[in-house]
């Protein structure tokens, strides 16, 4: 069994590695293009933060290149080091002039290290085994999320963060649990069963539930569900959907996000309407499985059409016009663009427009919106150091603002700032912005 089971893994290996290279062959001129600009330099956290060239989208293509061209092996630390630093926000490719299309060469490189023979310590081996044994299982997934709820609606986490106990055991530990902790309600929703009064239904659109968002953040959905009802959609829910790939695909595990695309394919095609999501992270997930899957023939142009249906739920609302509801206060709002949301699905002016539907709202600009706040996916755990800098600066900024709440789109960016004030004892409450406007549509008495 051995040599057969050898034998499987160098021909995935060679065309993990022939996939690499040809990705790197489509885009040369491009590459060759953007090593000679340097335009995306203040635009990328990292090379800002350290000042190395390796730390820049510019480097980093450098790198690759030379691992494409056999110039350097991609089981090297300094491939390693540097392409598993970059946050794969994107902002780069906004202002790129050579139209480099960045994130999906870092999700090739990273399927290089995931699949090379480099040795990257226990908290990649112990992410692999998340995300292979776990993620992939939707049964023990949600099992591993009724667990977290647990933890946190218990109290248990937060004990655990205000004896000091975690981060004396271990500061990834303490910020795993501050991570947790401030996913909790912040404020009272409808309850469930709710009727709703709006415009007469006329169209039907799919929720993507999303497996951290239902998980953690059940309420994001319902308050998407009923301020699209408001506004005159009928929403279904596709039960056999599952995680959207992009903590497999930001981890180099390119197969696993496959496996993943193709059951949500099978899962959306009853119908051909709009596909919602209220996570960047995984709307920009969704619009890219016409590059996922473009080599597998069975899913390729179905992928295609899948990708063109997403959008975001202010991104949907805006389409139609957004139904105005009541005033929610004076305590001052600001946003915080999840870069995904941003740079992934274009969703530049319409978060902001959405939370404008809500009457006299005290809405307030935020310095660097759109910088990444360090979350990316799992990155805040993996590349803790590199995270917390980023973090800080976005505290800093929000801090300057005098916002007492943050709204983002974007339930690893709410986890993310959330779980940095808490630690920091900052005073801030996040939301996402369908949640406040939902407390509008409550207090201008659409549900009863």
């Amino acid at each position: 069994m051995l040599p057969t089971v050898t034998c499987a893994f160098e021909e995935t290996f060679q065309l993990i590695s022939t996939q690499f290279t040809s990705t790197l062959a489509a885009e040369e001129q491009k590459l060759l293009a953007c090593i000679h600009c340097g335009l995306c330099l203040e635009a990328c956290p990292t090379y800002v933060l350290t000042g190395d060239e390796n730390d820049g989208p510019r480097g980093r293509l450098y790198l690759m290149r030379a691992v494409g061209e056999g110039r350097l092996a991609s089981n090297t630390e300094t491939f390693e080091r540097h392409i598993d630093r970059c946050l794969g926000c994107r902002a780069c490719e906004s202002v790129c002039p050579a139209g480099v299309e960045y994130g999906d060469l870092l999700e090739a490189s990273r399927g290089e290290l995931f699949n090379s023979s480099l040795e990257r310590g226990p908290v990649y081996s112990l992410l692999r085994f998340v995300l292979r044994h776990i993620w992939l299982h939707p049964a023990r997934l949600k099992l591993a999320f009724r667990a977290a709820r647990l933890m946190r609606d218990t109290g248990v986490a937060g004990l655990l963060l205000k004896t000091k106990l975690a981060g004396v055991i271990s500061p990834r530990l303490e910020f795993s649990l501050a991570l947790l902790e401030s996913s909790r309600a912040q404020q009272k929703a409808a309850p469930p069963g709710t009727s709703i009064s709006g415009s007469a239904a006329n169209k039907t659109v799919s929720l993507f539930k999303a497996c951290v968002t239902d998980g953690l953040f059940g309420r994001v959905n319902a308050a998407t569900s009923r301020v699209l009802e408001v506004n005159g959609y009928r929403v279904s829910v596709p039960q056999k959907q599952v995680c959207c790939g992009a903590l497999h695909a930001h981890a180099g595990d390119l197969e696993g996000a496959r496996q993943l695309a193709r059951q949500n394919l099978e899962a959306f095609a009853e119908d051909d309407g709009p596909i919602i999501t209220n996570a960047g992270g995984c709307g920009a997930m969704l619009i890219s499985y016409g590059h996922l899957l473009a080599r597998d023939e069975p899913f390729a142009e179905l992928a295609r059409k899948f990708s063109a249906r997403v959008r975001d739920v202010t991104q949907q609302l805006e389409l139609g016009g957004v139904v105005k509801g009541a005033g929610i206060g004076r305590r001052k709002v600001t946003y915080d663009a999840s870069c995904h949301l941003l740079y992934g699905q274009r969703a530049i002016d319409e978060p902001l427009n959405t939370l404008r539907h809500i009457p006299e709202l005290n809405l307030v600009a935020l310095a660097g919106a759109e910088r990444c706040c360090g979350g990316a996916g799992v990155y805040n755990l993996v590349e803790r150091e590199m995270s917390q800098k980023v973090l800080a600066e976005k505290l800093a900024a929000v801090k300057e603002t005098g916002a007492e709440i943050l709204a983002t789109g974007n339930a690893g960016c709410h986890m993310q700032i959330g779980a940095g004030a808490l630690l920091a004892n900052q005073t801030l409450e996040v939301r996402h912005p369908v949640e406040l406007l939902d407390e509008s549509y409550r207090r201008a008495g659409f549900y009863k």
